[in-house]
């Protein structure tokens, strides 16, 4: 199975020309925990946050000052964020086209998985050729690819139960300058001594122990949560990683149809309990970085919001 890591980006297409998200690696680096605190906390008024608290906000996760720095300097150049100057404060909020990027990706990460339509017994299969010269297109055609849903079932062949939508054919026609050719089919199946059906493009069971390995890991979480154990700087920090954790899941998950997948299967489980741990700790951790901010600068607080998950999945429409 391909790890979650290997994925260059973990959001969406939709706005890859306009702005370069930081790679998703294993553990947090300070870029991606400068981009998840401010869509955590500001995106949907697109607030400024002064420098200083963010610096701050970065070090109470273990980012160093110039570490901190240099995150958020290397991030204003990709196009995620933008600074402004008034007197000696430096301010930053993410961009229109971050914001927009982040709240696609983050609907479709935590949308629940009930609604899937009936299956219909067919796959779709898309077979590429693509020069080897083009080798940034191809990482990018098969990250898109996985984030449809798809998984290779051999090489230039890939697999997925659902069909292809208008908006996907569009995508794909925009990846792919060489050959494609898209298939919609039943599958056959032989009765030889090898043989590789559409869903041995998946391994099931290592998906399965990702969902075993989150919900063991914050399983202890909602206990301490409800003893008023988390508070303060470790709110935040806890709402950020369980979140790095998550959304790594619904990319590796292919929300193949329930009849494909093994019975006991632990979707549902870890997206309640990440929701119960990522609203329960919502205002505690919206209040810190408040209070962080109100010691950075004079900006006006109200900007500072935590979403909760039914808010993110909905798509986080601005206020008026």
């Amino acid at each position: 199975m391909t790890s979650p890591y290997d994925i260059e980006e973990i959001f969406p297409g939709d706005a890859a020309g306009a702005v370069r998200l930081p790679r998703r690696q294993a553990g947090n680096s300070p870029q991606d925990l400068t981009v998840t605190l401010l869509a955590d906390y500001t995106l949907r008024t697109r607030a400024w946050l002064p420098s200083a608290a963010l610096v701050a906000l970065l070090a109470e996760a273990g980012v160093n000052q110039a570490g901190a720095r240099t995150a958020i300097s290397r991030l204003a150049r990709r196009g995620v964020l933008e600074g402004r100057r008034r007197g000696r404060q430096t301010a930053y909020r993410l961009t229109p086209a971050a914001a927009t990027f982040l709240a696609v990706g983050g609907s479709a990460i935590v949308s629940p998985a009930d609604g899937i339509e009936p299956w219909d017994e067919h796959w779709t299969l898309i077979a590429f050729s693509l020069p080897q010269e083009v080798s940034n297109q191809r990482r990018g055609l098969r990250a898109q690819l996985r984030w449809m849903g798809f998984a290779p079932l051999y090489d230039g062949l890939w697999v997925s139960p659902r069909d292809l939508t208008g908006k996907a054919q569009a995508q794909l026609t925009h990846l792919t300058l060489g050959a494609i050719t898209v298939f919609r089919a039943r599958h056959v199946d032989f009765d030889t001594a090898v043989r590789r059906g559409p869903l041995d493009a998946w391994d099931t069971a290592a998906i399965a122990e990702q969902y075993e390995s989150f919900i063991r890991r914050w399983s202890p979480t909602p206990p301490r949560m409800a003893a008023g154990e988390i508070a303060g700087a470790e709110a935040v920090r806890v709402r950020t990683e369980v979140m790095d954790t998550y959304r790594r899941l619904p990319i590796l998950d292919p929300q193949l149809p329930s009849r494909l997948l093994p019975p006991g299967w632990l979707r549902e489980p870890a997206r309640d309990l990440f929701a119960a741990i990522y609203d329960g700790l919502a205002e505690t951790a919206q209040n810190h970085v408040r209070a962080v901010a109100a010691r950075s600068g004079d900006e006006p607080l109200s900007g500072v919001r935590a979403h909760t998950v039914a808010e993110l999945a909905a798509g986080l429409p601005k206020d008026d």
